[in-house]
């Protein structure tokens, strides 16, 4: 699951950084942990695309780009910038 996400993010944004963290090892045994070990996931992304985006919009695209992926996936936290944000 970690390298389709990664996968998706860099088609849909081609990211200027893409780091996406397996947390699922965290929240075994709670709510949500399927047991695949592919349950929980953080995304850190910086895209010339979030550009004139509010946090809200960013997330949001994220998750559009993910929505295939988002029906295997329990929790998804996102931090999502544009370049500029990060200078």
């Amino acid at each position: 699951m970690k390298d389709r996400i990664e996968a998706v993010l860099r088609e849909a944004f081609a990211p200027s950084l893409l780091e996406v963290i397996n947390d699922s090892a965290r929240h075994h045994g709670h709510a949500g942990d399927d047991g695949s070990g592919e349950s929980h996931f953080t995304v850190k992304i910086v895209s010339e695309a979030f550009v004139g985006q509010s946090r809200l919009q960013r997330q949001r695209a994220v998750f559009s780009a993910l929505v295939d992926e988002m029906n295997s996936i329990h929790a998804l936290s996102i931090d999502a910038a544009a370049s500029q944000d990060r200078n």
